[in-house]
């Protein structure tokens, strides 16, 4: 019903429009009483499918990607799909609106979008004061820096982000990766990275320390378009600062082999979905390789079908994550997933 329907419709109008659009029919859904009619579709629920993760247990393997739910308006709602986790964020300290619109963009032929957002946020407190609520799901904690803050004085942002989200999020994100935040990718070089990470984990042990309880996993997202010598260097970075994972990978700023329009393929901005598809698949393998599964990697990227999903986990990825994939091939996504999963023995 989704890909003959549902789809079509919605793809007749702006991108942006339509997302904002589904967030409040599906809220209107909910506050009718209406979300376990998603459960009951969608949801699968089988020890066999749990997951444990640098210290927590997941109902299942596949989550939702930052940058859906940014302002973790719809995160419970957003359960009831059939994610074992889910991501909110990219939040940073203060709102910011974001890179002027149109910013983003479908790429049909290829099952592709390009996004130049901005992180476009209503600022970490916001967010702070809807995770009061009790939550149906693991939530991340994707963080950033404002786009007016320099490099310089990036670590105090993500500081601020993560003082804010700890007693509301179950694991964090260190987002250096998104290609749209003028600069940010040089915070993924190895001595900014490194300072940055063991501020943060610094932070982690004070606060666990303050407040009697267990630290939070923190997790780097990288993007796909680093060099075999930056991966190697990230090996070293998670090992010297002693994160608990990564995330592969952010969108890319490739384009290569797009059949779509080539004034929309022109557009600045990050690639995700299908395209990407290979590229994330060979960064997972390259660190789980290099690193003797040193680590655990969430694998997103370009995950379209259970066969994507299962290719990502083959490589050495513990969980993975849909964004374009669930746009795309609609919630039943995850549920195959899950039930490929379950049909490989798990």
């Amino acid at each position: 019903m989704y890909k003959a329907i549902i789809r079509p419709l919605l793809f007749l109008f702006d991108p942006e429009k339509v997302h904002y659009f589904s967030f409040r029919a599906i809220k209107l859904i909910s506050q009718l009483g209406l979300s376990s009619l998603f459960r009951k579709i969608y949801a699968i629920e089988d020890v066999r499918l749990e997951r444990e993760v640098f210290g927590l247990k997941f109902k299942n393997p596949v989550g939702l990607a930052a940058g859906f739910d940014k302002n973790a308006v719809l995160y419970n709602e957003l359960a009831d799909f059939g994610f074992g986790f889910v991501e909110i964020g990219t939040l940073t300290p203060k709102s910011q609106a974001g890179n002027p619109k149109k910013r983003l963009f479908r790429l049909k032929a290829d099952k592709a979008i390009i996004n130049r957002m901005g992180f476009n946020n209503e600022g970490v407190l916001a967010a702070v004061e809807r995770l009061k609520k009790e939550h149906a799901v693991l939530i991340g904690g994707n963080i950033g820096k404002n786009k007016v803050t320099p490099n310089e004085e990036a670590v105090q942002d993500y500081l601020i982000c993560f003082r804010a989200l700890y007693d509301h999020v179950d694991y964090f994100v260190v987002n250096v990766s998104s290609p749209n935040t003028p600069g940010l990718r040089e915070l993924q070089e190895k001595a900014p990275l490194t300072a940055l990470l063991k501020s943060l984990k610094q932070e982690n042990t004070d606060l666990a320390l303050k407040k009697g309880n267990k630290t939070r996993p923190i997790l780097l997202k990288i993007a796909p378009d680093l060099t075999n010598e930056q991966l190697l260097d990230i090996i070293d970075i998670v090992k010297e600062t002693n994160i608990e994972g990564v995330i592969a990978t952010n969108t890319t700023i490739e384009r290569k082999k797009l059949a779509s329009d080539p004034l929309v393929v022109k557009e600045t901005g990050g690639l995700s979905g299908k395209p990407l598809k290979e590229r994330s698949t060979e960064v997972i393998r390259f660190l789980a390789e290099k690193s003797n599964n040193s680590f655990p990697i969430i694998g997103v990227g370009g995950i379209h079908s259970a066969a994507d999903a299962l290719e990502k986990l083959e490589a050495g990825a513990s969980l993975v994550q849909l964004w374009t994939g669930f746009v795309y091939e609609g919630p039943a996504l995850v549920k195959k997933i899950n039930k490929s999963l379950l049909a490989k023995g798990s």
